[in-house]
């Protein structure tokens, strides 16, 4: 028998994140492994914002090794970061 919970929660979080960027990203499809910082959606400040909407969204608390830059890149950094801070 398959736990299937961590990949319906990895699933979930991805849904909850594309939604949170998608009106950011200028109407531009975007995969999870793009970084939009990269290709100039967003903006380094934006940071911010998506560490204040991860750590809401996702009831956690970010602590300062989650604070990688790397992270919060693409849809894939996040995803990761809420299942290794959750």
């Amino acid at each position: 028998m398959t736990d299937t919970t961590a990949t319906t929660d990895t699933g979930d979080a991805r849904a909850r994140i594309r939604a949170f960027l998608l009106p950011h990203m200028s109407g531009q499809v975007i995969a999870d492994t793009d970084d939009y910082f990269a290709l100039g959606y967003v903006n380094s400040l934006f940071a911010m914002q998506l560490a204040a909407f991860v750590q809401k969204e996702f009831s956690i608390v970010l602590k300062p090794e989650h604070m990688d830059f790397d992270n919060f890149r693409t849809v894939d950094g996040l995803v990761r970061l809420v299942g290794t801070a959750a």
